[in-house]
Parts: structure tokens; C-alpha cells; sequence
């Protein structure tokens, strides 16, 4: 497995950050393989991957790249530069775009595992990744990017919340499960390849969500920056794939029903007004009555007041084709 030795300040000061550019490589990652793994995916690439497609056999070299920087066991680094908070999608495209060319072929050479074929060996390389993910930043993620943001911001204040009630250690568990965890003695398992450890004890460690389902891969500056891209919580990501079952609907009301669900996660009223679409009164009325039922309960995550569902909630929740004995009224043990 890959490792990294970390200190506890190290892990103390290290946060989640969300990353446009690591949104938008993600779905490229998506593109690429053109396999969804949930309907709202699957749409998402029945719109974007012809015009995907038709880029690309135009631009037979941009393909290649493609092919040898997205690896079967390694990423090309310069693909992924490591997201940095607060940073927009210009200026992170910006480091692709200024990559020497001599360190992207060696990079491509190191994902592709072999050496790289003849129409590689040119100096445009940066400049055409780059001109790749900005097409996928423009046609495909920024006319959602809103949407994105808030489900990805929601994703960050379910994760710092989980740190606050059970440590980082069930958060990195949760990150990629059977792949991220906390492997005790100040080390992190971050895949399962088997390479050398890395000291980076003192550097700036972050954590990225994207909302590709199957994305996550880990980038750093050496001595500097690390970060693991992780895909954030499934509910978040496509809240609107997620039905409202009938009874549930007819018991709760379809809007309250659907605040219930996505509160698998903890969540605040701004979070939660952002994913639903529905108005901040409306919000906030819907808690009030799921608290006084015993559904849902609000603990306090620093200067955020989360949201999430008690024992009854979840049973309620998670088995809709039935309604537990005493309706709406069920409280929690």
C-alpha cells in the first residue's frame, strides 16, 4: 500500500479545500472512461461526451496525451497540480500551462510505463493539456459549477463535522473507503499501490471533493503541499437522482421528505438551502418540525449549526417502502 508519515500538527492544521481545477480533471477522468456511475452521470456524459469525442479525433495528438497521462496505475503530475485553497480555475490551469516540456514528458513517460511514442516527443504538450481542460472547464463543469460548488461545500462541512465528533481518524476512513484510512502511528494510507513511503511531516496536507463517483487520485509539491482528491459523499453528489419514495413523500410532504434524506450527512440551513433549491423560511420550518418529531437534532461544529438525522430519522429514511408504528411521531431511544 502507499503511505504517508505524517506528525500530529501536520494533521491539525490540515484542511478540505474545494478545487474547480480538480472538478473539472475529475470530469475529464469521466469523459475519458465513459462510465457513469450513477443515472446522473450517465446523463452528464450522454450531453457532453459526443462533442468529447469529436475534440479529440480532431486533435489526434491531445488524444495520445490524454491516453498516456491518465494511466491505468499513475496520473501524469502535471495533470493535477495540487489544489490550493481559495485558488480559481485560471490560475490553477495556469501551472499546467507553464509545466517545461522536458517535465511533462517525463511525467508522461512515468504514467504511460513505457516510453512515450514519437508523437509525443514535442514541446506543446502543456499548452494542449491545459487548452483540453479549459474546453472541459468551459463546455462541461462551469455552466453547473454553481451547483457543483454547493454540493461539494455541503461535502466539507459533513467532513469537519465528522472530525469534530469522532476525529480524523473516522474521517480518513471515509474518504475512499478500502483505499484512504488512518493506519495508526502517524501514518495515512492513501492507496493501495505499492510505493515507497513519503515523510511530509510539517508541509500543507489538504483534502479535495469532487463529485465524479469514481474519481480520487493524490498530487503534491514535494516538501510543500500534499493533497488526496476524494469523491465526495454519495447523497451530496446527486441529491436530485435521489427520489423522494411515495410514502415518505406522503407522510412527510415531498419537500420536507427531501431535506430528511440528504441529512445522512450533517448539514447546515445554508447548505441544505443551496442543495435543495428551496427557500431559507421553507428550510428552516422543515427542521423545526423533523426536530420536534425526534427525525432530526442540531449539534454545533465550531461557528456552524449541523443538521443531521437521529436513530429514528435514519430508520424512517432508509426503509421507505414502510412507515415505523407512530407515524411523524417516533422519537429517539
Amino acid at each position: 500500500m502507499g503511505w504517508w508519515q505524517l506528525n500530529a500538527d501536520t494533521l491539525a492544521r490540515s484542511r478540505f479545500v474545494v478545487s474547480p481545477l480538480a472538478e473539472t480533471f475529475a470530469c475529464l477522468k469521466l469523459l475519458y472512461a465513459g462510465d457513469p456511475a450513477h443515472p446522473g452521470e450517465q446523463e452528464w456524459l450522454r450531453v457532453h461526451l459526443p462533442a468529447y469525442r469529436a475534440r479529440l479525433a480532431a486533435e489526434p495528438v491531445t488524444a495520445l496525451l490524454v491516453r498516456a497521462g491518465l494511466g491505468r496505475e499513475w496520473i501524469a503530475d502535471f495533470l493535477t497540480p495540487t489544489p490550493r485553497d481559495g485558488e480559481g480555475f485560471a490560475d490553477a490551469v495556469a501551472r499546467v500551462r507553464a509545466t517545461p516540456p522536458d517535465v511533462a514528458r517525463a511525467h508522461l513517460r512515468t504514467s504511460l510505463a513505457r516510453p512515450l511514442p514519437a508523437e509525443l516527443d514535442r514541446d506543446d504538450l502543456p499548452e494542449r493539456a491545459a487548452a483540453l481542460l479549459e474546453w472541459v472547464w468551459e463546455a462541461a463543469v462551469r455552466p453547473s459549477w454553481e451547483r457543483r460548488r454547493r454540493v461539494l461545500e455541503a461535502d466539507v462541512v459533513a467532513r469537519t463535522a465528522q472530525v469534530s465528533r469522532g476525529g480524523w481518524a473516522s474521517a480518513l476512513d471515509t474518504l475512499r473507503p478500502g483505499r484512504t484510512r488512518w493506519l495508526g502511528e502517524n501514518r495515512l494510507q492513501i492507496n493501495l499501490h505499492e510505493y515507497p513511503p513519503r515523510e511530509i511531516s510539517g508541509a500543507e496536507l489538504v483534502f479535495v471533493p469532487v463529485t465524479v463517483q469514481r474519481a480520487g487520485w493524490v498530487a503534491w509539491e514535494e516538501g510543500v503541499r500534499y493533497a488526496a482528491v476524494y469523491p465526495c459523499a454519495g447523497a451530496l453528489a446527486h441529491p436530485a437522482d435521489r427520489a423522494v419514495p411515495s410514502a415518505l413523500g406522503a407522510l412527510l410532504g415531498p419537500a420536507r421528505a427531501a431535506v430528511l434524506l440528504l441529512l445522512a450527512s450533517p448539514m447546515s440551513t445554508t447548505q441544505l438551502t443551496a442543495v435543495t433549491g428551496q427557500g431559507l423560511g421553507s428550510v428552516g420550518r422543515h427542521l423545526k418540525v423533523l426536530r420536534e418529531a425526534g427525525l432530526v437534532e442540531r449539534r454545533r461544529a465550531g461557528r456552524a449549526v449541523l443538521y443531521g438525522r437521529t436513530a429514528a430519522g435514519d430508520v424512517l429514511a432508509e426503509a421507505p417502502g414502510r412507515v415505523p408504528a407512530g407515524g411523524g411521531n417516533a422519537r429517539r431511544g
